[in-house]
């Protein structure tokens, strides 16, 4: 091989290049129009990249999407501290919604917890996005809580529960939007229990 550069082994290690196409196509993928199946083989094609290195480093394609999720979550939602529960929640769950409200990013969301369903890699991941998320709520109504606005009785998994029940029910079914106005009465309503 005299004369040709020749790329050192990597081994397990993640080319983040690489890694950064299979995420974006991953969902660009499924937020396509049609019924073409999203697959490990589809995902690899369109990012580039042979199957074997996607395989090397998520078990699954419900894995990838998951993945590709919990990074749009961490970035697309801050951490409010406006100094009161409602303009917390309120700025919170408005954040939420729109993100979850996206037609991708709704998608994505349908398609990943369907493939928790039948993948336990994918299911492993989904909770652990669902708790990332939750802990976050919580941690807004333990804030809350500490300034006086929250009862010690309140049950705040049972609030959080009550917050990402509306937001699932409405990915899930599509029954109705989630947008700006349903935040805000979410937020007076989980307030007003608070108390």
């Amino acid at each position: 091989m005299t004369g040709e550069a020749r790329r050192p082994h990597t081994g397990r290690r993640r080319n983040e290049a690489a890694r950064r196409a299979i995420l974006d196509v991953a969902v660009d993928l499924l937020g396509r129009p049609g019924d073409t199946p999203v697959t490990i083989d589809t995902i690899a094609a369109a990012a580039g990249v042979g199957k074997q290195t996607i395989y090397r480093w998520w078990p699954s394609k419900g894995a990838v999407l998951l993945e590709a999720m919990a990074e749009h979550a961490g970035t697309a939602i801050p951490v409010p501290d406006t100094g009161t529960l409602r303009g917390d929640l309120e700025a919170f769950l408005t954040a939420t919604f729109r993100a979850a409200g996206e037609r991708l990013t709704a998608t994505v969301l349908r398609h990943s917890m369907a493939e928790a369903q039948r993948d336990p890699h994918a299911r492993e991941q989904m909770r652990a996005l669902i708790e990332t998320r939750r802990r976050v709520l919580r941690g807004i109504l333990e804030r809350a809580r500490e300034r006086g606005e929250v009862s010690a009785g309140t049950d705040l998994d049972l609030m959080v529960d009550q917050a990402y029940g509306v937001l699932w029910y409405r990915i899930l079914t599509g029954h109705a939007p989630l947008d700006d106005a349903q935040a805000a009465e979410l937020a007076r309503a989980l307030s007003a229990q608070a108390g």
